[in-house]
């Protein structure tokens, strides 16, 4: 009964693989210079009761140097760690960010501190990979909980730093645009462009590879950048894929994209044989399925659910399909 219920499941899967519809532009595709910058930082958290770093050369140096900047000369022999850790702080500088925006930071321990809860980050400047800081985090720090407990060296800081200078280009004046897709596809590639051009109305598109489409700024939308990018990305294609099957050993779990074919062949598995292509009259007894040529691996999937197959049994079945070259598509084992 549970090898019924599981292979049911892989049923609905490869239903609502082959009834897929058509996705936007912008689902499938970026425009070039339209991303997020990773940001870091060294800092130091302060104000934990006992559970910051033991004594430790940067930590101590670290501590230092920030009361000198504040007007006061301590050596680090006359600084205890013990209520403080060193950290590692990174984020996300989101497209277009503009400076008094504020954006969230994790902060991790890079010490031996035993707990980062109920600290305070110092403010601590945040560069890019240009060496240029264009965001400056403080705060208390949060701790949060992990599915295996509470992990107290690693905290967040919801909306923690403040962006300090603007980030992002002029679009509104721009000749041209180049849109990449997350999938490079020859096909999806050249159905963009023609989309395009049919709304546009001219030759405005072209595919220069599977994942690069150029597109030049018509006339109409001279100076309108803006309005030009959000009539494209608004606009349908029916994205193309290569067949491909995705088992998961672990769990038992198999995804059917659309278009898995098989080619006429023989499974015999134990007690059970299931043929494709083959005679019907060749077929008898409880454990014997017969399948027509053109049988995809959806039907595969149910001639197993009828004949009470267990999921990994059907995994063990793919896979041997696969390797006997009747499997007409790429086989990703988890």
């Amino acid at each position: 009964m549970r090898a019924f219920i599981v292979v049911q499941i892989l049923i609905v899967i490869v239903a609502i693989a082959l009834n897929a519809h058509a996705a936007r532009i912008k689902d499938i595709a970026n425009v070039r210079g339209v991303r997020s910058n990773q940001l870091v930082g060294y800092g130091i958290v302060v104000g934990l009761a006992g559970t910051g770093d033991s004594k430790s050369a940067f930590t101590d140096s670290s501590m230092s140097r920030m009361l000198d900047r504040l007007g006061m000369k301590l050596n680090d022999k006359d600084v205890a760690t013990k209520n403080v850790a060193a950290v590692i702080v990174t984020a996300s500088l989101p497209p277009f960010a503009r400076a008094g925006n504020q954006i969230d930071v994790t902060v991790s321990s890079i010490g031996d501190a035993s707990s980062l809860k109920g600290g305070m980050l110092i403010q601590t400047p945040l560069r890019a990979a240009d060496q240029q800081t264009y965001a400056v985090a403080q705060g208390s720090v949060l701790v949060g909980s992990s599915p295996g407990g509470v992990h107290e060296t690693v905290a967040r800081l919801p909306n923690g730093a403040t962006i300090e200078r603007d980030l992002g280009a002029d679009f509104s004046n721009r000749n041209m645009f180049r849109l990449t897709l997350h999938n490079p596809d020859f096909t999806t590639a050249a159905r963009v462009a023609k989309t395009i051009n049919m709304e546009l109305g001219g030759q405005y598109a072209s595919a220069l590879d599977a994942g690069t489409i150029d597109m030049i700024t018509p006339p109409s939308y001279e100076s309108k950048g803006v309005e030009l990018l959000a009539t494209v990305e608004s606009l349908n294609v029916d994205p193309d894929m290569k067949a491909q099957v995705v088992v998961d050993e672990k769990t038992g779990t198999v995804v059917i994209g659309n278009g898995v074919q098989i080619s006429p062949v023989a499974i015999s598995h134990g007690d059970l044989s299931i043929r494709v292509g083959g005679d019907k009259k060749q077929g008898d007894g409880d454990k014997v399925f017969m399948l027509n040529q053109s049988a995809s691996v959806g039907d595969i999937v149910k001639a197993m659910n009828r004949l009470g197959v267990a999921p990994k049994d059907l995994i063990t079945i793919l896979e041997s399909i696969k390797a006997a070259g009747a499997l007409q598509a790429d086989l990703k084992v988890l």
